[in-house]
């Protein structure tokens, strides 16, 4: 089994095919985003200079993603980027970008997890169904990893079928309680 801690690498050949040197198959730059998006580290060498080539194939897929209209980077950011290569804030820039995405994957961690600690609004009808939403919706911006819970945990985690009849029944009981506000209120 592939250590996860340590980082995939992936050849480049002379014929400029990547090879996976885990699963002793070629990849695509499609493949190598997946591994990313799943939480692996990669790194892609020349297999004959031995060349680091990872950062130019990191900025390929980025560039591949924002050509299909998956824009993530705004025209402003891009120019900036642009403009930062032919000033003295080449030297900040790096730190900030890495800072800031940092504590992004932090605030996505704390916003998680003051979700699932007991609160007053844990009682509050429909609440559950409310935080399993924002984690849908946090799986979805993260590619389905939750920042700040093992693998382990979220494979043990409930069942998608669980999940959805314990939001039936909340929803059940939301319902009723509506219909009796309005009977009592209306």
């Amino acid at each position: 089994m592939a250590a996860i801690d340590k980082p995939l690498l992936i050849k480049r050949y002379a014929s400029r095919r990547l090879y996976n040197t885990e699963t002793s198959d070629y990849v695509t730059l499609d493949d190598i985003a997946g591994f990313i998006r799943a939480g692996r580290e990669v790194q892609i060498v020349d297999l004959k200079s031995g060349d680091d080539l990872t950062r130019q194939y990191l900025l390929q897929i980025i560039a591949e993603h924002e050509s299909r209209g998956e824009s993530v980077l705004g025209v402003d950011l891009l120019t900036d980027l642009v403009r930062s290569y032919t000033t003295q804030a080449a030297s900040v820039v790096p730190q900030f970008l890495t800072a800031s995405f940092e504590m992004l994957r932090d605030g996505q961690s704390k916003a998680m997890e003051n979700m699932t600690k007991t609160n007053p609004l844990m009682n509050m009808p429909g609440f559950e169904a409310m935080r399993v939403q924002q984690e849908a919706f946090f799986k979805a911006m993260t590619g389905g990893l939750i920042p700040g819970v093992s693998r382990d945990a979220a494979k043990t985690a409930t069942a998608p079928d669980e999940d959805l009849d314990a939001i039936k029944a909340e929803l059940a009981q939301m319902q009723a309680r509506l219909a009796r506000m309005g009977k009592t209120g209306g």
